[in-house]
């Protein structure tokens, strides 16, 4: 059936126009996005580079989640969706369980993908570590450098081990002091250096972290070689702003030296962070897809990756495309599932309900209440029928599904489905509608002339 107008041709040509007056090149792509032309002001956004590298935690992530037994070669499998989606920098499992066998193959699944993309091992505490991520391929390892002085202990698991045995841990090489704990990093970044990895040194516990205690601990392991500090906040206590104070000191401290961060979604804050650290000068920001870790979770990839592609226009060299696919390969690797409304890969992250003035403003405008175009991310726009839906969503609906219908039909499909909405208190279906719509024009057939 043809729909009754609503707007003349004339008025949707001035409604576009009024649209287009009030839209800015870049923060507006057809097909893409419309966003506040002040997103890419600079007097309003502040700097932002061109581009800023994502590196990807997903794998020593998941490691971190209560229940998650996934075998080898589904982790394998994800990894290559990963590198495929043009994520250009992995961290990976940790060492534990794994022997050089299979950090070798871990490394090689990545280079096959896409040569170019920079694998990293976490966790490494010895130079016996770094010798097996040298010579598996790796091209970077994480040093991890905790954040606190004597109060480290706490995260140290030999002192567990030896306090659970009855053994005393306590020796005089055990840290008590600020200098005691950069001590022990420094000869690890000095072995990696000498293996050509790269050093990346996440600095926990950064919202504990003080300028002067920044200022010791940025001398110390840029000194050894570090080729990169990244400020880990894993009790995800920092803001944004806090982050960008960091971010700008360490800079200052050593220009030379890459800066990182690795954000926790305690506020959900985590994409309001990486975005306040790159405006300050990061270089990286470390996050997982679907913001997997323990606790409130990381910064989430697809999240990240359109705040900086659509609102800033950074470049992230993400595959955008493929986000949705990622979220949901995401979910049956380790069995933990977004909410229907998560940003940009939930299963109704595009869906506003079934109201006309929602579902009829697509003829105008596809990207009004939808800033972002589903595709775009591998989504899609969802509309559901409702008690708020009206007559122009059922005839959208029923023409989906191949039902011809006149006006008047309409009308009392519209009227009997909301009296089974109310009775049954639910939400009718496709099938639930197309039947309906069955009963009412059968009914209209059966009431025609014969002749």
């Amino acid at each position: 059936m043809d729909k009754p107008a609503v707007f003349t041709d004339e008025e949707i040509a001035r409604f576009r126009a009024e649209l287009a007056a009030k839209r800015a090149p870049g923060a507006y792509e057809p097909g893409h996005w419309s966003v506040s032309p002040l997103t890419r002001d600079p007097d309003v956004r502040g700097p932002m580079p061109e581009t800023v590298r994502l590196r990807d935690a997903t794998l020593r992530s998941v490691e971190t989640l209560p229940g998650v037994v996934a075998s080898t070669e589904a982790k394998e499998a994800y990894l290559r969706r990963l590198v495929g989606a043009g994520v250009r920098e992995v961290v990976t499992a940790g060492l534990a369980g794994r022997d050089d066998k299979a950090l070798r193959a871990e490394v090689e699944v990545i280079k096959g993908e896409n040569a170019d993309c920079r694998a990293v091992l976490p966790l490494l505490r010895t130079t016996q570590d770094i010798d097996r991520a040298a010579d598996a391929g790796y091209d970077a390892v994480q040093i991890w450098v905790q954040g606190l002085d004597e109060a480290s202990q706490i995260y140290n698991p030999a002192v567990y081990q030896q306090a659970w045995r009855g053994a005393d841990w306590r020796t005089p090489q055990t840290p008590r002091s600020r200098a005691d704990v950069l001590a022990r990093a420094v000869p690890l970044i000095r072995h990696a250096r000498s293996r050509d990895l790269d050093a990346v040194v996440p600095m926990l516990m950064v919202s504990y972290l003080t300028d002067e205690v920044l200022e010791e601990s940025v001398a110390d392991l840029t000194g050894a070689g570090a080729t990169e500090l990244t400020l880990f906040d894993g009790p995800g206590a920092m803001s944004p702003e806090a982050y960008g104070h960091l971010v700008a000191r360490t800079k200052e401290l050593a220009p030379g030296v890459e800066v990182g961060l690795h954000p926790h979604n305690t506020f959900g804050l985590a994409v309001g962070c990486a975005v306040g650290a790159v405006r300050a000068g990061a270089d990286v920001v470390e996050l997982s897809v679907n913001g997997y870790c323990g606790g409130p979770g990381n910064a989430d990839l697809a999240a990240t990756a359109l705040a900086f592609e659509a609102l800033y226009g950074v470049r992230t060299g993400i595959s955008t495309e493929r986000l949705t696919e990622l979220a949901r390969a995401g979910e049956e690797l380790t069995g933990y599932h977004l909410a229907w409304n998560h940003p940009v890969t939930g299963t109704s992250a595009f869906s506003w309900g079934g109201m006309d003035l929602i579902t009829q403003e697509t003829a105008v405008d596809p990207l009004l209440h939808n800033c972002l175009e589903p595709t775009l991310v591998g989504n899609e726009r969802k509309v559901p029928f409702t008690p708020d839906s009206g007559p122009y969503t059922l005839a959208d609906k029923l023409a989906a599904l191949g039902v011809d219908t006149t006006t008047a039909q309409i009308d009392e499909v519209l009227r009997r489905a909301r009296e089974i909405m109310t009775r049954e208190g639910r939400l009718l279906t496709d099938p639930d509608l197309a039947a309906l719509a069955g009963e009412v024009t059968g009914e209209a057939a059966g009431r025609r002339p014969t002749g």
